[in-house]
C-alpha cells in the first residue's frame, strides 16, 4: 500500500503537515503520541511507575 512512497512524497507530506499544523503543534503530537505508546506498553507489561516492582507482588510470588 504505501510501498510506492519515496524519500520526495515523505518529504512533500512532512513540509505539507509543518505548513497546516505548525511546528509546535506538531512537537506536542509527538510527544502525547510516545507518551501514549509507552503507556501502552506499560499496560500490557503489568509494570507501573516505570518499570519499578510492586512490593506486593514482590512479596506474593517470593515468599521467605
Amino acid at each position: 500500500m504505501f510501498g510506492s512512497l519515496g524519500w520526495p512524497e515523505l518529504v512533500l507530506i512532512l513540509v505539507v503537515l509543518i505548513l497546516v499544523f505548525g511546528v509546535g503543534r506538531i512537537t506536542k503530537i509527538g510527544s502525547e503520541l510516545g507518551s501514549g505508546i509507552r503507556a501502552f506498553k506499560e499496560g500490557l507489561s503489568g509494570e507501573k511507575n516505570g518499570g519499578e516492582h510492586d512490593e506486593k507482588t514482590d512479596a506474593i510470588n517470593d515468599p521467605k
